[in-house]
């Protein structure tokens, strides 16, 4: 009755199998290459995500029988947009992932002609390159002779849940749910489908695109030939965050998370109640039920938080591993007045600047790496603060519930507590965006009868009390807000 759950996250894929208590009890995970082409570019090549997916998957099944396996779910990187071709499922380009900065202009154009209004009535979103209906249109005018083959119906278009179902089910399916659909600036959130009026103005085929299924149920089923020898009912298909919110059992009104990954994301549950915002945060489908009910938040999306510890290890080569930054920064007491502003996708939730970079500032004789590695878990913490100020529940947040790689970094939860002024709860299951799959693949096929079941998995590692100093806390925030002012508008230069 376990049920395994494929995440297909930013930099790898994660399977693991999750029991019918809600414990992992199997776990695999496969790095794949980030592509740079140019400065404010991010690709991937979907082929290295299929083989990453596979060879996850193969290895968890060494632990766990696999005829006890129930059900498939699936949670994966949002707004990253793929083409494949329908019959022999091979990729003509790689993938535009959703840090690449490269349709700014498009943006601008867009906005410039007036349609930003009407694309965040309808979509609940904001003319931004971090959303997949710019990169298409950027495809369209910059690749025609790829996207005559989508018009002519021989590629498909999709996102990466999408291209996995179409791999796992051996390019029968052509399918995503809700939270998925909802980022690509071409779906109609009131409506709960895809918007004709969008897809006209990005240029997208209707055709192409996949169909919106429930983000539970017995959705489709794996190919054994293409999949690891496994034909299971795939059941629960979720964007990473909206799965994240769905695992830490944000089921009511006004819960809350924190999902510390790439990038950092914070989503509040509004229920059946579209929310709007005008302070940058974005309007986003949840989740929708078999019966058709569909489950809204609001959401402040950062582009880059673990990406600016993975480019300490892999860009400036000052920490070997992730898991390394709390010793390193618990060296000293403070940054001693560096900041580190990780603008290098732009700058999200609640600034949306995609022409902001990153910038160090403050260094002196005396700064060391302890400093900046330090500074970079601060900016992390910094960032969650001004989306959560922005948030409508910010004033009355009792606690915030973190997950994700991060939330196992002991100093960055007390630095956050110590910044959002409350306290930080982190579960013992930190994986919460694959936990969520599992979670809607199991509800989809029984393993749980109920959201109160799912409920009744979730319990507290450790709960990170706020520092009684709030003037420190203050000051160290306004020098971080100064920073980033002098960040934004650098690429225009």
């Amino acid at each position: 009755m376990s049920v395994l759950a494929i995440d297909a996250g930013t930099t790898g894929v994660t399977a693991v199998v999750v029991s019918p208590e809600g414990a992992i009890v199997a776990k695999g995970y496969q790095e794949f290459s980030q592509h740079f082409p140019k400065p404010g570019w991010v690709e991937h090549a979907p082929e290295e995500i299929w083989q990453a997916t596979l060879e996850a998957t193969r290895e968890v099944l060494t632990s766990v029988d696999a005829s006890e396996l129930t059900a498939i779910g699936i949670t994966n990187q949002r707004e990253t947009v793929l083409l494949w071709d329908r019959e022999t499922l091979g990729s003509p380009r790689r993938a535009i992932v959703w840090q690449d900065r490269r349709t700014a202009d498009i943006c601008s154009r867009l906005r410039d002609e007036g349609h930003e209004e009407r694309v965040t009535e309808v979509t609940g979103l904001r003319l931004d390159p971090y959303f997949s209906g710019t990169k298409l249109m950027w495809l369209a005018e910059h690749e025609p002779h790829t996207w005559a083959l989508v018009e002519q119906g021989r590629y498909a278009v999709g996102t990466v849940d999408s291209y996995l179902i179409a791999r796992m089910t051996r390019g029968v399916e052509h399918v995503t749910d809700v939270s998925n659909a909802s980022r690509t600036l071409l779906f109609d959130l009131a409506a709960g489908e895809w918007s004709e009026e969008m897809c006209t103005l990005f240029g997208v085929p209707r055709d192409a695109l996949p169909e919106v299924v429930p983000s539970w149920g017995e959705i489709a089923t794996s190919d054994a030939a293409s999949f690891c020898g496994l034909s299971l009912p795939i059941a629960g298909i979720a964007g990473d965050q909206q799965s994240a919110l769905f695992g830490q059992t944000c089921f009511d009104v006004g819960d809350s998370k924190c999902t510390y990954g790439t990038g950092s994301f914070i989503l509040t549950n509004t229920g059946p109640t579209l929310g709007r915002s005008d302070a940058g945060l974005l309007s986003t489908a949840a989740w929708r039920s078999p019966s058709g009910e569909l489950t809204y938040a609001l959401e402040g999306a950062i582009f880059v938080t673990g990406a600016a510890v993975q480019w300490l290890r892999d860009g400036l080569q000052i920490v070997g591993s992730a898991a390394e930054t709390a010793a390193i920064a618990s060296t000293v007491d403070s940054s001693d007045g560096v900041v580190f502003v990780p603008a290098l996708t732009g700058l999200g939730a609640p600034h949306w600047d995609p022409h902001a970079r990153g910038l160090i500032v403050g260094l002196t004789r005396g700064t060391t790496r302890s400093h900046i590695v330090r500074a970079t878990l601060e900016a992390i913490a910094f960032e969650v603060r001004d989306v959560l100020e922005t948030m409508p529940s910010g004033p009355d947040l009792s606690a915030l519930r973190v997950d994700g790689g991060a939330s196992a970094n002991d100093l960055l939860c007390q630095i956050q507590a110590d910044q959002v002024g409350v306290p930080v709860e982190r579960p013992e299951i930190v994986e919460t965006t694959a936990l969520g799959a599992a979670f809607l693949a199991g509800l989809g096929t029984g393993v749980w009868d109920s959201t109160d079941a799912l409920r009744e998995t979730w319990s507290l590692d450790r709960r990170f009390e706020p520092s009684d100093d709030r003037s420190k806390a203050d000051a160290d925030h306004r020098r971080w807000l100064a920073a980033v002012e002098r960040s934004k508008g650098w690429a225009e230069l």
